[in-house]
């Protein structure tokens, strides 16, 4: 019996390295499995200026380093410094010159980039004797499988959102060309109309008041998988945002704002805050 008794003891003792192994790997694979949870999290909550998974000109969650210096050689003058902002290198980006504001265009989005615009008190005290038109084009420069069209907005439920506002092109020309949809992107109604009108209102009062050039860079921001509206699919921004910058004065805010029906004027944030989010540099001779 003793013997019987000496072998069960040491059979029960034989299992014992098994199930702590057992126990040990699964601990190991809900680590993981946590772990894949948290990336998974991170992904989704990545956004982007002009920067989403799909569609955008940039691909991947995490943003690329802003190595791509825009040329614009016909309109530097737009930009502080005569410096165009540095952004990821991408496919189907477009430069666009127009009298008064320049746009980076991506052909993915089908929506500018960004847009940028030179004011200072004597334009805009011209553009307050300036007649809108809304005569909104597609711009012909674009490639067709790059650009937005007049019925991608039509029943859509989006306004067409200028970037450069049309209140702030100070000759005829300036105004006719701030409607071509190269310098639109898909907005919210109530937004535009309501919070988003007065930062730009605000914008112009500050203009007014300042000593010399102030340059405004506006421009909307992604999610992956963002919604498109139209048969060309243009891409519909989750927020858009309007940075300011005081060239006589070196002093810089931004605007970030959801584009959504509720959304309301927030706290501005930095210029380095902006281009965290974003992604790009928006004033390089500043750093």
């Amino acid at each position: 019996m003793a013997t019987q008794k000496r072998k069960r003891t040491k059979k029960s003792s034989s299992r014992t390295p098994s199930i702590a192994l057992l126990h040990r790997s699964a601990g190991r694979l809900r680590r993981l499995l946590v772990a894949f949870a948290a990336s998974a999290v991170i992904g989704v909550q990545v956004t982007s200026c002009g920067i989403p998974s799909a569609p955008g000109p940039w691909s991947g969650g995490a943003h690329p380093a802003p190595t791509r210096a825009g040329v614009f050689s016909a309109c530097r003058q737009h930009f502080a410094g005569g410096t165009p902002p540095l952004t990821p290198e991408a496919p189907r980006l477009r430069e666009l010159c127009f009298d008064a504001f320049a746009v980076l265009h991506s052909g993915n989005t089908r929506t500018p980039v960004y847009v940028a615009e030179r004011l200072n008190r004597q334009i805009l005290q011209q553009a307050r004797q300036q007649h809108r038109t809304d005569r909104f084009f597609a711009d012909a420069r674009l490639p067709r499988g790059e650009r937005a069209e007049l019925e991608d907005y039509r029943g859509s439920g989006y306004a067409r959102g200028h970037m450069a506002p049309a209140a702030d092109m100070g000759t005829p020309e300036a105004m006719a060309q701030s409607f071509s949809l190269a310098n639109m992107v898909p907005q919210d109604q109530r937004q535009n109309s309501g919070p988003w009108a007065k930062i730009e209102e605000d914008t112009r009062r500050y203009v007014l008041r300042a000593r010399g050039d102030v340059y405004v860079i506006t421009g909307p921001v992604f999610e992956p998988g963002a919604k498109t509206i139209g048969g060309n699919h243009v891409a519909v921004p989750s927020h858009v945002f309007k940075l300011v910058y005081d060239a006589d004065t070196g002093k810089s805010w931004a605007h970030w704002q959801q584009n959504a029906a509720n959304a309301t004027i927030g706290t501005p944030i930095t210029l380095e805050e902006l281009e965290r989010r974003t992604g790009m540099r928006l004033l390089p001779q500043t750093h």
